[in-house]
């Protein structure tokens, strides 16, 4: 087999680490591997190559379209990822235009690049849930209309369809429409590792309580390195084609919570404060709390300034395609998942 080499933007998020070592364990079919990040982010190079010695870099932004096709032109690769975007959905909503340039305009602006200097490169989109979002019909599979409820979302379903015209013209393009997908490297300022990070100061005595927006919003939740294994795989089929990748399997934000306090030892139940008076009118998802079984102490609260602008109620995926033809599956359940990341914090804190 002729080795190849391959291209991921986004390398410094759990999806560009996971799929870079996944990628670098199969040397027969890949000799090297590249990460593509400013230089002038030297901490983030030098903290990747500690932790995956054998990472290559180049230098390039999906907001640059001279720099894209300088990297095309160097590398020649033979796989493109493209998973760098903005990727706080609730940001977006405070710099609408700064996602539509990343998210939007940076995988055209790669597609272009590629259908100019290497035409031959197979290319993956980092598609998303949220595209669906106010969804018309549960399950989700390909076939499903989009209905984003933010500008992160419609910024996605831009990228999705460039990406399917790009087909059209001749490019081999896939897009994997993935679910929610966590780890202990997901990032702080998302709401599963916020929570399990604020579980894991608490359990060993670093904070009290955490504040949290909207619980019930419900998620199809996977583990990241399980959907990295999709995107090598689409990319490896004998024609280009879309897939959603999820688990089938849908959760609340109270599952979740529930969930990483078990796996912390510190198990919760839920209550409703009484209002502190006439003049108390908040409603009563505003007064919820979460109080610990064994001590009674109070360790969650609700904050309505975390909650979205607009919310996306339900997401539940069907990735029966991805296994027909990708032979895909998850390996990951959702308790070993929380249990996985509540660990990872505890180790890290401890």
């Amino acid at each position: 087999m002729l080795s190849k080499t391959a291209l991921i933007t986004g390398i410094a998020g759990q999806d560009g680490r996971y799929l870079a070592e996944l990628l670098l364990s199969r040397p027969d079919e890949f000799d090297a591997v590249y990460g593509m990040i400013h230089t002038q982010k030297a901490e983030v190079v030098e903290a990747l190559q500690a932790e995956i010695p054998e990472l290559k870099f180049v230098d390039g932004s999906l907001a640059d379209e001279g720099s894209l096709h300088a990297v095309i032109r160097k590398l020649k690769p033979d796989r493109v990822y493209n998973l760098g975007a903005l990727s706080h959905v609730g940001k977006s909503f405070e710099r609408p235009v700064d996602y539509m340039n990343i998210n939007a305009g940076g995988p055209a602006r790669l597609l272009e690049a590629i259908a100019a200097e290497h035409p031959s490169a197979r290319f993956y989109q980092a598609s998303t849930s949220e595209m669906f979002g106010k969804v018309q019909r549960t399950p989700q599979d390909e076939n499903t209309p989009f209905a984003p409820q933010s500008p992160y979302g419609i910024a996605k379903v831009f990228a999705h369809y460039y990406t399917v015209m790009m087909r059209r013209r001749g490019l081999f393009a896939c897009s994997g429409i993935l679910f929610n997908h966590e780890s202990p490297r997901r990032g702080l300022e998302f709401l599963t590792r916020k929570v399990t990070r604020a579980i894991a100061r608490i359990a060993l005595g670093l904070d009290t309580k955490v504040r949290l927006g909207n619980l019930h919003s419900q998620r199809d939740w996977g583990f990241a390195g399980d959907y990295v294994r999709a995107m090598y795989l689409m990319l490896e089929q004998a024609d280009p084609d879309d897939y959603v990748v999820a688990t089938g399997e849908t959760h609340s934000g109270i599952e979740f919570v529930e969930n990483a306090f078990e796996a912390a030892g510190m198990p919760i139940g839920w209550d409703i404060e009484p209002p502190k008076g006439p003049e108390d009118d908040r409603d009563e998802e505003l007064r919820r709390i979460g109080v610990t079984k064994r001590a009674g102490a109070v360790v969650v609260r609700i904050d309505r300034s975390l909650f979205r602008p607009a919310e996306v109620d339900l997401l539940l995926g069907d990735s029966s395609k991805a296994k027909r033809v990708l032979g895909w599956k998850p390996t990951v359940s959702f308790p070993q998942l929380v249990e996985m990341m509540v660990k990872a914090d505890l180790d890290s804190l401890s």
